[in-house]
C-alpha cells in the first residue's frame, strides 16, 4: 500500500466520543471512505495516542482490552508508519522552524519522510502546506467527504 493520507489521532478518537455526535458522524464517515479507498495511513504515535486518549481521557473510559481491540484494528485497516529516530529528529526542525507542538511535528515529520502528501487533523493548520505536505481539517464545515473514496 502506498498512503496518500495520513490520520492523526483526533480522527480516530472522535469515531468514538459520544459527547461530540457532529464530529463523530464525520469521523466515521471520514474512516469509511478512506478504508474504501485504502490508501491512507497512521503512524505508531498515533496509535498510541488513541490508546492513551480512549482509556484516560474520555468521560466515560473506554476498557484496556476495548481500546487496544480498536488499534489492532485500525493497524489491519490502514498502513502503520513507524515513528523512529528519523521522524523524531524531522519533528524536531519542524518545532524550531514552524513553531509546531512536538506532537503536531510529529505527525508532520511522519507524513514528509514517508512521501504522503495530506493529513487529515483538527489540530494542524488548516489549508496550510509545509514543505508539500498539505493539511485539511476533516471536521471543517466545507471539507468534501466525498473527496476521499
Amino acid at each position: 500500500m502506498s498512503a496518500e493520507i495520513l490520520l492523526d489521532t483526533n480522527v480516530l478518537v472522535y469515531a468514538f466520543d459520544a459527547d461530540e455526535r457532529v464530529k463523530q458522524t464525520r469521523a466515521l464517515e471520514v474512516l469509511v471512505a478512506l478504508q474504501r479507498r485504502g490508501s491512507a495511513a497512521v503512524s505508531s504515535q498515533v496509535l498510541g495516542e488513541f490508546f492513551v486518549t480512549a482509556t484516560r481521557k474520555f468521560p466515560t473510559s473506554m476498557d484496556a482490552s476495548v481500546a487496544a481491540s480498536h488499534v489492532q484494528r485500525f493497524a489491519e485497516v490502514f498502513e502503520v508508519l513507524d515513528c523512529g529516530l528519523a521522524v523524531t529528529l524531522e519533528a524536531l526542525r519542524g518545532v524550531v522552524r514552524y513553531r509546531l507542538a512536538f506532537y503536531d511535528a510529529q505527525v508532520w515529520a511522519t507524513a514528509r519522510l514517508n512521501h504522503v502528501a495530506l493529513v487529515l487533523s483538527e489540530d494542524l493548520p488548516g489549508a496550510a502546506e509545509i514543505e508539500g505536505v498539505r493539511f485539511a481539517n476533516p471536521f471543517a464545515q466545507d471539507f468534501d467527504v466525498s473527496a476521499l473514496g
